[in-house]
């Protein structure tokens, strides 16, 4: 499966015939080869590719070492891609072709504590009819004396975002290499400056 790691620069608009079209741009590589994993070694077939962003924090020193004996500069991220094995020591952007389809990994905008109407949408409690203060509860979140407890995995308040998240079959609008940059249909997750991972979509594929 191959992939790219990158950083979201932002989303923009762009013709597509006579219809203005929401892109993500994404700049995305060129990722150095930072190790190359085989069943003989390691017991699974994968390539480690590294990426470091301009607001990326130093290296730490193991990171470093690992760089080294790469015989690459500091990376700050490390992703494997299982069953890939590119050409050559740097994979760019010219993998993937306008009008692909892909799957974006990153991690979501994190909104700290947040009650079950904004992080499960919930309905509330009615207006009127008694209820007093409580609109925004979750209401009953348990049973009586059977069982006697709240069953675990319950949607309740707590933290929102911060968290994995992929978004699959987006269609790559166009592709391009002297910019390093992608530009993929719709949003992505994530805010504008963070780490995404570009793979090729298997979704639907035979």
């Amino acid at each position: 499966m191959k992939g790219l790691l990158g950083t979201k620069v932002g989303m923009t608009q762009v013709w597509q015939g006579d219809r203005l079209v929401p892109v993500t741009v994404v700049l995305a590589g060129p990722c150095p080869v930072v190790q190359r994993k085989t069943p003989e070694t390691d017991g699974y077939s994968a390539v480690q590719l590294g990426w470091i962003a301009k607001r990326d924090k130093v290296a730490t020193k193991p990171e470093l070492g690992h760089a080294k004996k790469a015989g690459v500069s500091a990376q700050r991220h490390l992703v494997e891609f299982r069953d890939y094995d590119p050409e050559g020591d740097t994979v760019t952007v010219e993998i993937f072709k306008p009008g692909q389809k892909v799957d974006v990994t990153g991690t979501s905008k994190g909104r700290g504590t947040a009650g079950v109407m904004k992080r499960w949408n919930f309905a509330g409690l009615p207006a009127s009819h008694g209820v007093k203060k409580k609109h925004r509860a979750p209401g009953s979140i348990g049973q009586r004396k059977f069982p006697g407890r709240v069953y675990k995995g319950k949607r309740m308040a707590g933290r929102y975002g911060n968290e994995r998240v992929t978004t699959l079959g987006l269609e790559l609008l166009e592709v391009r290499p002297d910019d390093n940059l992608l530009l993929i249909k719709g949003s992505i997750p994530g805010a504008n400056g963070g780490l995404v991972v570009v793979k090729a979509s298997t979704r639907g594929a035979k």
